[in-house]
């Protein structure tokens, strides 16, 4: 999973990216509130792990703010040297799922992040998935749709997974391009673009079949079950009508 951390303690920062990284995820690290909101703007993650006090901000307007941005799909836990019990209730009514005391005992925070994560995306845990009239079966590495199997290259089939473990999801292209060829900054931006249309056409990706694929200007591509709400939506997103569907 894509995690973004925000702390001001540097060497805390770079225990916890460690430590998720030998966990298999993907770590993003800032030291102020401003600088995270910033990258919001443009690019999306799985669980945010935010401390209270920061140089340029609380911790509690960080997190409001990203409720407000993003909804409430996003599993955010909160960590501070504060512990008393109105603490733990404010920081839990401004939108965070859980919370942790400093010192970080490194075992918890990973148990606590696999349960927000397994709560918040229950979809990614199965091997067989389905998702209407797309069945998905991950240890044979196969989609069919309506019971007819469906070709897919590896890419193709890692980011139709993907897409669909992912639906009513807005994801950036800097997420995707991490979660299915790995290292983002050596994948050609127009690589995608070309997988995904790709998909559109060999999965037939229409409201007859129940889902469509749609790129959201100047941030990533959702997959939306018809007649569904998106889970996670851009800044301004709710107010100016910036969705352009993938044509093939």
């Amino acid at each position: 999973m894509r995690i973004a951390v925000l702390d001001d303690d540097l060497l805390l920062l770079e225990q916890i990216k460690g430590t998720l990284e030998c966990h298999h995820h993907v770590c993003h690290t800032y030291a102020d509130g401003t600088s995270l909101l910033k990258a919001l703007r443009h690019d999306t993650f799985d669980l945010l792990i935010v401390d209270w006090h920061l140089p340029d901000m609380e911790g509690t307007e960080v997190v409001q703010t990203v409720r407000d941005m993003s909804g409430m799909q996003l599993p955010i836990l909160f960590i501070t040297r504060r512990n008393d019990e109105r603490d733990v209730v404010e920081a839990l009514s401004r939108g965070a799922d859980d919370f942790m005391s400093k010192p970080l005992r490194m075992g918890e925070l990973v148990d606590r992040i696999t349960a927000l994560l397994r709560r918040a995306y229950p979809e990614s845990m199965g091997a067989r998935m389905t998702f209407g009239a797309y069945c998905f079966d991950a240890d044979k590495r196969s989609l069919s749709v309506h019971g007819q199997p469906i070709e897919l290259k590896h890419r193709e089939y890692e980011l139709a997974l993907f897409m669909f473990r992912n639906a009513g999801r807005l994801l950036s292209r800097t997420h995707l391009r991490e979660a299915v060829w790995g290292d983002s900054a050596e994948t050609p931006s127009r690589s995608l673009d070309t997988h995904m249309s790709r998909l559109r056409t060999k999965l037939e990706l229409t409201e007859n079949n129940g889902y469509t694929i749609s790129a959201i200007y100047g941030m990533g591509y959702r997959l939306d079950p018809v007649g569904a709400p998106a889970l996670h939506r851009a800044p301004g997103q709710q107010r100016a009508a910036t969705t352009e569907t993938l044509s093939g």
